[in-house]
């Protein structure tokens, strides 16, 4: 049976790899809307309501309103923005959040797509909350290494552009402190207090890993790096799209350095722990563009639908 897709916003980024996913796939339909009719709201929400599952990925203010186009009560939504991720009518799209999370995703006609930031952090943190070993009004820290098509089509000229020479260098930003996936962050890790958080964009195209640092003394006591490897290692155990790497992963080690680009081309989350000094560094990457935007959205969809989960993946 063939799925009808429409994907409102089909010239962004996000946009235009989702259609390159579902072009691999004889089950899906792709419904496009004419160049010139593209703010033609009458013939957006024909499309919207004659798709089985429609992607936003749109501008927040965007989303809402062609959320509200949608009547069809059997048009499923995937919303790509920050617009529904923490409402309480929407699912979560991060089926690995925790094992309800799936059938929630499968029930829902309306579907969040995660932010790519909150997605590592959140892979990160919530296991450990659950499990008691962060305490839910800890203060968190955080930052985020990016590479610069997560700033939309405007970003990607400028840096492809070149002349630039600020954009040679790593530039930290949201120093308001008010980043928007912050909410979700909070929301669905089950922290209390937001964390402080520090994004870094930089001159390479995709990619993304965000850190967190904690100090053995803010866990539960009696934790030990070995516990929180061990806990995280359980969550995950047989999730196909998140992958646990060795305590202190001796690879990346020998290297010297992170390679934030591992999980490029790919649906991918890769978890490290590494511990020294009565410290931890926890560390997720994956791709901005792929398990952080359009894979996940991807992702969300197959599981809404019943069919394999890594269809197109």
């Amino acid at each position: 049976m063939t799925t009808r897709v429409f994907v409102d916003g089909q010239e962004g980024t996000t946009g235009l790899r989702i259609h390159e996913v579902l072009a691999q796939r004889r089950d899906v339909e792709v419904l496009r809307i004419d160049a010139d009719k593209r703010k033609d709201s009458a013939e957006r929400a024909r499309l919207l309501n004659a798709a089985d599952v429609a992607f936003l990925c749109l501008p927040d203010a965007a989303a809402r309103e062609s959320a509200a186009l949608v009547t069809n009560p059997n048009t499923c939504v995937i919303d790509a923005s920050t617009a529904h991720r923490t409402h309480a009518d929407w699912a979560y799209g991060l089926p690995e959040l925790a094992p309800s999370q799936r059938p929630a995703i499968r029930a829902s006609k309306r579907i969040a797509n995660p932010g790519c930031h909150a997605t590592a952090f959140i892979l990160l943190l919530r296991p450990l909350v659950d499990a008691g070993l962060v305490s839910p009004s800890a203060a968190v820290s955080a930052t985020s290494l990016t590479g610069y098509s997560g700033g939309g089509k405007k970003m990607i000229e400028q840096y492809q552009a070149g002349g630039d020479a600020k954009l040679t260098s790593p530039r930290p930003y949201g120093l308001s402190l008010s980043h928007k996936h912050i909410p979700e962050m909070k929301a669905h890790t089950g922290l209390a207090v937001s964390p402080v958080f520090l994004p870094i964009v930089s001159n390479f195209y995709k990619g993304l890993s965000v850190q967190v640092p904690l100090h053995l003394s803010q866990l539960a006591a009696g934790t030990t790096a070995a516990t929180v490897q061990r806990v995280l290692e359980d969550r995950y155990a047989g999730e196909r799209f998140v992958r646990v790497m060795p305590l202190s992963d001796a690879a990346t080690l020998s290297d010297g350095f992170l390679d934030v680009q591992g999980c490029n081309d790919t649906n991918r989350a890769d978890v490290f722990v590494f511990e020294g000094s009565g410290q931890l560094m926890l560390i997720c990457r994956l791709d901005n563009l792929g398990k952080g935007a359009s894979g996940a959205a991807v992702q969300s969809m197959n599981v809404h639908l019943g069919c394999d989960e890594g269809l197109g993946l």
